[in-house]
């Protein structure tokens, strides 16, 4: 019997010396989730973006025969100074992508309007069709920084 116990005894002591034939992957997701962050902090944040062409010009080349478009600070839109509602202001935002050799559209923003109005009067001006916009008034945020 005491053969068999040295036996025994011999093969567990091999079988525990031999090495596992299974890879380690701790270290392998450790990398990767290290990674995977790297790559996440690098590539921007989506935003949000209205694509517009902007032309090149003066600050001082604006004609006197132009329709003028206001947003005060509550929101409200003010066509050539009268206050406007977003269905009255397509239908004349669309009588003026119909003419385009008509007066240009000259549109300014109260600094504190909210961007999200502000954004839904550059997509109507957009949607309409109008091809001449000039942004007027933005000389109020030349030192933005600064205040």
């Amino acid at each position: 019997m005491s053969s068999r116990k040295h036996f025994l005894r011999q093969k567990s002591a091999t079988a525990a010396d031999r090495p596992f034939a299974e890879l380690n992957i701790t270290p392998l997701i450790d990398v990767l989730l290290v990674l995977l962050v790297m790559m996440m902090l690098s590539i921007p944040a989506v935003t949000h973006q209205v694509a517009v062409d902007l032309p090149g010009g003066t600050a001082g080349s604006s004609t006197s025969k132009a329709n003028k478009l206001f947003l005060d600070s509550a929101g409200t839109a003010i066509w050539n100074g009268i206050p406007i509602d977003s269905d009255r202001l397509r239908g004349r935002l669309e009588m003026m992508a119909k003419n385009p050799a008509g007066p240009q559209l000259h549109f300014e923003s109260d600094a504190r309007a909210r961007y999200e109005r502000f954004d839904q009067l550059v997509a109507t001006i957009k949607r309409a069709g109008v091809q001449e916009v000039a942004f007027v008034g933005n000389q109020q945020f030349a030192n933005w920084d600064n205040r």
